[in-house]
């Protein structure tokens, strides 16, 4: 049999992503050869079912591969991967950092490597942010800055796949987005599980909002800098400074708000209530009037009436939110909410119709209010860039990936705005 470099499948988040990017070099490292590696996510039952269903295709194309499970689904459910016929190894969310997990493996795997090395995950106390300086296109670059979550909302696993928080320390963060710079990235994403946490595992504590400002006083040539989903509860007050005067940090947030009910939201055991958020969104908006609001919803929690719905849905509005990800509940086994009375399938898959067509409306609304508008565009390919706010914009003349360029919208072309 020919030697083969590793195959990698990744399903799920972005954080998954960036962590398959640092795979492929402790693998490479290693000289692991004739192997297929599917990072998992278990954030709902479909995960885990589309997890298997690709396993096995992955094993029908690659069939003298060894296929080694890894991500949350393989941290939360070893025993489910370890017993398909198609998988020779499983491995745990640390585990699969850790480069002597890889050099273990080595190009050869006989005898060498435990078929399930699961360890738990919940005493972990650091997280392997460091071992590559982010990825993404050559427009735009990724950092992990934080893992896992320390709140146990009633509907979520990810905590048993990703473990307590940990955050990486603000001058490996730093050191990162000055080489990225470097190498001529325009725009850096700080990501993370659960990132408004980030620094309270660090000496003195700091925040989220602290790290913001010190990678905009540090790196003066970075141009643009984005944060991914935050718990809009958790803003602290140096970041929403932040808000009001670095130009440089983009005017868009993703909120992790899940509902608009509040009695939905105790039973989901969020930390916040409806008010909070449309506060927030209104303080956030003050500071930065062209700021733009993404959230993830979801629909028929178990319990939700009619009612309540309702709430969620006016909610869209109250925030002015533009950009949703709505998400049809699904029980996910061994989490508090699976044991909740469920909502009627039918009306669940309803809500989450109704939901996308109040944020269809949403998005139409921002795109037709930014004809005559100018704005800066980061070029993600030479026909498409995103302003500020994350839209898309649809360029007919080529224009140079990575750069940032000036224009005028004059109009609208389906989703996209034109130039």
């Amino acid at each position: 049999m020919s030697e083969k470099p590793p195959v990698f499948a990744t399903l799920g988040c972005r954080l998954n992503a960036y962590e398959t990017e640092a795979m492929k070099d402790l693998a490479a490292k290693a000289g692991v050869k004739n192997a297929v590696v599917v990072n998992t996510c278990a954030v709902t039952a479909e995960a885990v079912r589309k997890a298997r269903q690709e396993i096995r295709k992955l094993r029908r194309d690659n069939p003298d591969a060894k296929i080694i499970v890894t991500g949350c689904a393989a941290q939360t459910e070893p025993g489910t991967f370890s017993a398909m016929d198609e998988v020779d190894i499983v491995i745990g969310n640390t585990e699969k950092m850790q480069p002597e997990t890889w050099s273990a493996m080595g190009p050869d795997f006989i005898g060498r490597t435990e078929r399930v090395q699961v360890d738990d995950i919940m005493s972990v106390t650091e997280t392997a942010g460091h071992l590559i300086d982010g990825f993404g296109t050559r427009s735009r670059a990724y950092v992990q800055v934080q893992n896992g979550c320390d709140h146990r909302c009633t509907f979520c696993i990810i905590p048993y796949g990703r473990g307590n928080s940990r955050s990486v320390p603000a001058g490996v963060v730093v050191d990162q987005i000055k080489r990225l710079v470097e190498k001529g990235f325009n725009e850096v994403v700080l990501t993370g599980v659960d990132l408004t946490s980030w620094g309270a595992d660090l000496p003195a504590a700091p925040r989220l909002g602290d790290l913001v400002m010190r990678i905009l006083k540090l790196v003066p040539d970075l141009a643009r800098l984005r944060i991914s989903s935050i718990d809009s509860i958790e803003a602290d007050d140096a970041l929403m400074e932040a808000i009001a005067t670095q130009n440089r940090l983009m005017p868009h947030l993703h909120l992790s708000l899940q509902a608009g009910d509040d009695m939905i939201l105790k039973r989901m055991k969020r930390r916040h209530l409806r008010d909070d958020a449309i506060r927030f969104c209104e303080d956030a908006r003050k500071l930065r009037p062209d700021m733009t609001f993404g959230a993830d919803i979801i629909a028929g929690f178990p319990t939700e009436t009619e009612e309540m719905f309702a709430n969620s849905l006016k909610l869209v509005e109250e925030c002015d939110l533009t950009w949703l990800h709505v998400f049809p509940y699904s029980a996910r086994e061994g989490t508090p909410a699976a044991r909740m009375p469920a909502v009627d399938g039918k009306a669940i898959k309803d809500r989450a119709a109704r939901l996308r067509g109040a944020g269809d409306a949403q998005v139409r609304k921002h795109l037709e209010a930014q004809v005559g508008r100018t704005h800066s565009i980061l070029m993600e390919n030479p026909h498409m860039g995103r302003t500020e706010q994350f839209t898309e914009v649809g360029f007919a003349v080529p224009q140079t990936e990575g750069a940032i360029v000036r224009a005028t919208i004059i109009g609208l072309n389906g989703s996209q705005l034109a130039v």
